[in-house]
């Protein structure tokens, strides 16, 4: 299992940099780090053919869902300048790690 390489994690805003979906931008709803993948809100629809199933209450059809990407085809945006980033790490004064962006030196962690 490989783990999650990236420093991106839940709630974060990326924007996806290849693909069909190049240039969107959405909030990271869930993060599978032993596929070093992730389920990005608004980004990557795919079409689930569902049976209908009346004893749980599922209507059958074509429902429209997001499926995960690869971590490293996003890019984390920075809440300070805005931009897409990559993003370091690092110590502050009071011993807290946080990540910091690599353009505007602004932490992203609050």
């Amino acid at each position: 299992m490989s783990r999650l390489d990236t420093p991106i994690r839940k709630n974060d805003n990326v924007v996806v940099t290849t693909g069909k979906d190049r240039g969107k931008r959405g909030r990271v709803l869930k993060v599978v780090p032993a596929d070093n993948r992730l389920v990005v809100e608004g980004v990557n629809f795919i079409s689930r053919h569902t049976k209908p199933n009346p004893g749980k209450n599922i209507k059958g059809g074509i429902a429209k869902r997001e499926a995960a990407l690869h971590a490293s085809n996003v890019q984390l945006v920075c809440p300070e300048c805005g931009k897409p980033t990559r993003i370091g790490r690092r110590v502050l004064g009071d011993g807290r790690k946080v990540r910091f962006c690599r353009k505007c030196e602004g932490v992203v962690d609050k």
